[in-house]
């Protein structure tokens, strides 16, 4: 049986493997956009800790036993002043173990999301997901999300 909860600062080091093959597949789709400096576990592991005892961030876990099998992390974020709506809700990541996938985590953890920013009070939830990735675009439809601004690319050169 998977559930899930607010993470708290000792579950940071149980997710940095995740943070670390999250963004090695992040890496894979497409590297010009994704190729992370150094190890990324370094640059997560306060960020996270912040996360966890930051009560305007959403910072979620799933367990198995007692085993973590995945987390969400989200922010609030400004909104640029042209726009009337303020701040909003922002996913950065969702991780779930591949072993684990299909038993329910992901939607779980959406759901967590989703509830963590409306007792915030945000008015709006936004995430980015990689072009690749087709199987988060699903999840999140479920959840009511909807495909906003398509985000392009282009290398400059070396």
């Amino acid at each position: 049986m998977i559930t899930t909860r607010p993470a708290t600062p000792e579950d940071v080091p149980a997710v940095l493997p995740m943070v670390r093959q999250i963004c090695e597949l992040h890496r894979q789709w497409d590297p010009a956009r994704y190729t992370p400096a150094g190890d990324p576990a370094d640059r997560y592991e306060g960020w996270l800790r912040q996360r966890a005892i930051d009560p305007r961030s959403v910072f979620h876990v799933a367990q198995q036993s007692n085993r973590l099998v995945g987390f969400i992390v989200g922010t609030l974020e400004k909104e640029i002043p042209v726009y009337s709506l303020k701040e909003y809700g922002f996913i950065h990541d969702l991780w779930i173990e591949p072993d684990v996938r299909g038993q329910g985590a992901g939607s779980q953890l959406a759901q967590a999301a989703i509830d963590a920013f409306a007792r915030i009070g945000v008015k709006q939830i936004r995430l980015d997901t990689a072009s690749a990735n087709d199987a988060a675009r699903k999840l999140f439809a479920r959840y009511g999300f909807r495909p906003s601004t398509i985000q392009m690319l282009r290398e400059m050169g070396t």
